[in-house]
């Protein structure tokens, strides 16, 4: 006869463990039927038994095996319906008779069983628990919300951007048939349309068209954003910061900023247009500006010492353009109170007339005075280390009040003074260039030297006592001191700097 499979084996006598403790008179007629395990090869696969013959039929590895056995009276319990009868695992079908070799039948796999048992799933038969049930519904749901927040994020990162690309994009149908005379300089342009207008600058469709006529010719400048070329559009010079396109936000930003109602002023950089260009392969940021050839304070005060008098108004410049830029104007056509937030030598522009000029505005903040908000863009860059706050190192500045961003302004203020007033020359005698804290930290210093410097050390930079032999640097030393107090709120306005330094103009008869 056939042998019995292992699995079908270890199942019956499985049961016959348990039927073992169940047990019966056994006193009826005996009763012949077909037998397939190993034991009834001597007997000529027949056993007899006095209870009943079965019949099952289990699905091993794909294949069907046909079992027949002899079941004894005293493990038909309970009675109508025997429990061995019932089948267990590895059973997909079993029957049950009481006459001789009645289980000579071969029985067949059931569909719905097979498929039940196979495929798994949850309920009776199936191979999933609760778990895996509950990991199969959340799972994808889990994703999809995922995915929707991701979405909504990427949605709301690009879309300020976004709009103000599509708003250079779209054409003022009334100026389809504009011209900009051929005789008319781009300063003279400047002063009609932004005057005659909201005083913002160029209207839209001027800043594209002067943009995308403008021909680059050098560059003249590299930094974390892009490049900086200098560029010719009719004859004049202009400056052209470009920006890389993974740095659409801070593009989006500073021209935002430029843009603002009532910005323009002499001490701050004259902001021309703004436009982005598709050259197919990928798509350029243009921020166009006037051009300075005297580059950057930074780069100046490293070529030039400077006359008493030359000193006098590149501080008095700056600090003009840094009080407009805080000022809150009030009216219809008014101006919000604005801070830099990144305000060092790199960041002014030296003019022909060697006037300041503050320049890069990316970082900058806006106040709504009507609401009391700050306008903080979503951007991860922060200021420049070395000329960092000490509120701002140690992070206790308020961020919600907008008075707190114009103290920290105000000490780097003190920073670059301290730089312009080591190059005048006084008495023949004047300082080789050099960076604030040079001598206190190393040339890329980390916030934490910086804070250790300024908040724990309470350091400054060095004011030298021969100063004090020289009004002008006297004076310059003071507003220094009182630009670097450890309060901000004691920290001198820009308003305040400005009237000291008008009234040193008139003392040292300088013309300004």
């Amino acid at each position: 006869g056939e042998q019995w499979p292992s699995t079908v084996r270890s199942n019956q006598i499985y049961l016959i463990f348990i039927l073992s403790f169940f047990s019966a008179p056994s006193d009826s007629s005996a009763l012949w039927c077909n037998c397939t395990t190993a034991q009834c090869e001597k007997t000529g696969s027949q056993c007899e038994t006095d209870g009943a013959c079965m019949a099952s039929t289990s699905l091993i590895d794909g294949q069907e095996q046909h079992i027949r056995v002899c079941i004894t009276r005293d493990k038909l319990v309970p009675p109508g319906q025997p429990f061995y009868c019932r089948g267990a695992e590895g059973f997909l079908n079993i029957h049950c008779c009481y006459t001789d070799y009645c289980n000579s039948i071969d029985l067949k796999v059931p569909s719905v069983t097979t498929s039940s048992g196979l495929g798994g799933g949850y309920g009776p038969g199936g191979t999933w628990g609760l778990v895996e049930l509950v990991a199969v519904i959340v799972g994808p749901l889990f994703l999809l919300c995922l995915l929707l927040l991701v979405g909504v994020f990427l949605y709301q990162y690009h879309q300020r951007a976004y709009n103000h690309r599509q708003r250079l994009e779209v054409e003022d149908p009334s100026c389809d048939h504009i011209y900009l005379p051929k005789d008319r300089t781009l300063q003279d342009l400047i002063y009609d349309l932004s005057t005659s207008g909201s005083g913002s600058g160029l209207p839209l469709f001027v800043q594209r068209t002067v943009a995308r006529t403008i021909v680059l010719q050098e560059i003249i400048g590299k930094g974390r954003f892009g490049e900086v070329w200098r560029g010719r559009w009719r004859g004049g010079d202009v400056a052209v910061k470009i920006f890389s396109s993974r740095e659409e936000r801070s593009w989006f930003r500073e021209a935002e900023i430029y843009q603002t109602i009532m910005l323009r002023h002499e001490n701050i950089l004259g902001f021309i247009a703004a436009d982005n260009k598709d050259n197919g392969t990928w798509t350029q940021l243009w921020l166009v500006s006037d051009y300075h050839e005297h580059g950057s304070l930074f780069d100046y005060l490293n070529h030039y010492s400077v006359t008493t008098e030359g000193m006098i108004k590149l501080a008095l410049s700056a600090a003009s353009g840094l009080a407009h830029l805080h000022m809150e104007i009030l009216g219809t056509q008014g101006k919000p109170g604005i801070a830099h937030r990144d305000l060092k030598s790199k960041n002014i522009l030296v003019k022909k007339n060697c006037n300041c000029a503050i320049a890069d505005l990316g970082l900058a903040v806006r106040h709504d005075s009507a609401t009391d908000t700050i306008d903080i863009a979503p951007n991860q860059r922060v200021g420049t280390k070395r000329y960092m706050a000490p509120e701002v190192l140690d992070e206790t500045i308020n961020m919600r009040h907008f008075e707190s961003f114009k103290c920290a302004d105000i000490y780097a203020l003190g920073l670059v003074y301290w730089e312009i007033a080591r190059r005048c020359n006084s008495g023949g005698i004047h300082e080789d260039y050099q960076l604030p804290y040079y001598d206190l930290v190393p040339s890329d210093p980390s916030i934490e030297e910086m804070r250790k410097v300024v908040c724990d050390q309470k350091l400054r930079p060095n004011i030298p006592n021969w100063w004090r032999s020289y009004e002008a640097l006297r004076v310059m030393g003071k507003i220094m001191r009182e630009c670097w107090y450890a309060n901000g709120a004691a920290r001198l306005t820009a308003l305040r700097i400005k009237k000291t330094l008008s009234q040193l103009t008139i003392q040292e008869d300088i013309k300004v």
